[in-house]
């Protein structure tokens, strides 16, 4: 017999408790039983510190459904010049984002505890869930700091140097 799942604003505070302990600045809580579920569901908690390498994702959209906190959403072309920016979470006016297949884009935390819901296709394979853009450094590297505050402050049209 299935059961229900029930996520408590406990297991939110908790989750961001965790994102502000680790090293990478975030921290996942699947919904999901496993990596062959046909639906990913994870709630993830994401620290300003935290660097997420702008990717894309060819075949699957991502929508995500900021729960705590605020967002900021790069979108970028396939030379690293940014395209759009779009603010989400409480105080922006929008809730959810949903990013199409084959978009370069990242995500920045904007608040301490800031998460998100996100929902994609699955299964998970992850041979080719992600494709990391060439012209951002890999997380882990000091150049990652470097192009994180970078994100912060680049203004539309700017090209990421290679």
């Amino acid at each position: 017999m299935q059961y229900m799942k029930k996520i408590s604003v406990t297991q939110l505070e908790d989750l961001a408790r965790q994102a502000a302990l680790s090293p990478r600045g975030r921290a996942h809580l699947n919904v999901h039983d496993s990596a062959e579920d046909l639906v990913q569901r994870f709630f993830v908690a994401v620290e300003p510190r935290s660097y997420v390498r702008p990717h894309r994702h060819h075949t699957r959209a991502e929508l995500v459904t900021v729960l705590r906190g605020q967002f900021d959403v790069l979108i970028f072309d396939d030379g690293g010049t940014l395209t759009a920016r779009h603010g989400a979470g409480e105080g922006t006016g929008v809730l959810a984002f949903e990013t199409p297949p084959n978009t370069w884009h990242t995500l920045l935390s904007r608040a301490s505890g800031s998460t998100f819901l996100e929902v994609k296709q699955g299964p998970y394979d992850p041979a080719t869930a992600v494709e990391f853009a060439p012209w951002a450094p890999p997380e882990g590297l000091p150049e990652a700091l470097e192009m994180l505050e970078r994100l912060r402050n680049m203004e539309m049209g700017y090209q990421i140097p290679k």
